[in-house]
């Protein structure tokens, strides 16, 4: 029983964390390009040199140091919900999630091979690579459904589910 209870939260928790992967991986690649487009091409290669010669655990601080920058602005959006100003607390709160998950990813590819050095991060991030696993598992047959769900309005189809849909209604009425 505490099972049944439970599973809508893991599967709720899985979308989450499917969610906060796919911005990870899409965000990645964006943040890379724009850092592409700063013309500081000598700036960007002595940081990369920089965090190539640091040991492991001041790379972490490096890999770190984005999310507590960030924290302000987070804060802000969290005391702009409190006193009622929704629109700007989700615009606030959703570009601070936005640019720190994008600058984590880019930082982190650059310090991944350090970080993973240290023994208790190669472990956590093992574990994550887990939980991302078993949150697809988890979450796949749920795509499955929904997929079917909308290739039943494919253009080639919808008129079909419309008019089913239809008799469906119009014999529910004239069984009440």
């Amino acid at each position: 029983m505490r099972r049944v209870l439970l599973r809508p939260l893991l599967i709720l928790l899985a979308f989450v964390f499917l969610f906060e992967a796919w911005l990870w991986d899409r965000l990645a690649p964006i943040v890379g390009w724009v850092v592409a487009r700063i013309p500081w091409a000598a700036f960007k290669a002595r940081v990369a040199a920089a965090i190539e010669r640091l040991p492991p655990y001041p790379t972490f601080l490096v890999f770190v140091i984005p999310v507590i920058c960030l924290l302000p602005l987070k804060l802000l959006g969290l005391w702009m919900l409190a006193h009622g100003f929704w629109l700007g607390a989700l615009v606030v709160l959703g570009l601070a999630k936005v640019v720190s998950l994008g600058v984590m990813a880019f930082l982190f590819d650059l310090t991944r091979p350090k970080l993973l050095q240290l023994p208790w991060f190669r472990r956590l991030y093992d574990r994550v690579l887990v939980w991302r696993d078993w949150a697809h598992e988890l979450v796949a047959p749920i795509k499955r459904r929904i997929k079917r769900m909308f290739r039943m309005f494919s253009p080639g189809r919808a008129g079909r589910t419309l008019k089913l849909l239809w008799r469906i209604r119009r014999k529910m009425r004239t069984a009440t």
